[in-house]
């Protein structure tokens, strides 16, 4: 087994919490990594922090992440604000919903997104035109109602 696919079986197990914790784990299993090696790897595999049922930070797979979303989940919960300056729009979401939010914006792609761009509670929207910024936003607030 490659280091990758070591590192994908312990994200899918869902119990780990940081980059330290992945090392140990991996080093456990005769691998040679450092905290860099895994922050490169989770970026490889676009691996994203989300919340687990008791609310602690986990990293999952984004596949994971949709799986464990209901697809009835009232997604519009999680967004709190949305606002641009002309140019970028920002969305505020829930502590640790971005990546969830992000990635049903970019799967349904909404007319007028380039793409978007994820932190915890942050997403950036880059949108195609900044003349139709306003209506980028509504199509999002819609994707959400």
């Amino acid at each position: 087994m490659n280091r990758l696919s070591a590192l994908r079986e312990l994200l899918a197990e869902g119990r780990i919490s940081t980059q330290e914790e992945l090392v140990e784990e991996l080093r456990a299993q005769k691998f040679v990594v450092t905290q860099s090696t895994i922050s490169r790897d989770l970026g490889r595999l676009s691996a994203v922090k989300t919340r687990d049922a008791s609310g602690r930070v986990i990293y999952k797979l984004p596949e994971d992440v949709m799986a464990s979303v209901p697809v009835n989940t009232d997604l519009k919960g999680l967004l709190i604000d949305i606002s641009h300056n002309g140019s970028l729009i920002v969305v505020h979401t829930t502590p640790g919903s971005a990546n969830l939010l992000a990635r049903q914006i970019d799967t349904s792609k909404p007319e007028g997104i380039l793409g978007t761009i994820a932190g915890d509670d942050t997403i950036f929207v880059a949108p195609s035109s900044a003349k139709r910024i306003g209506e980028t936003v509504k199509a999002i607030i819609e994707e959400f109602s």
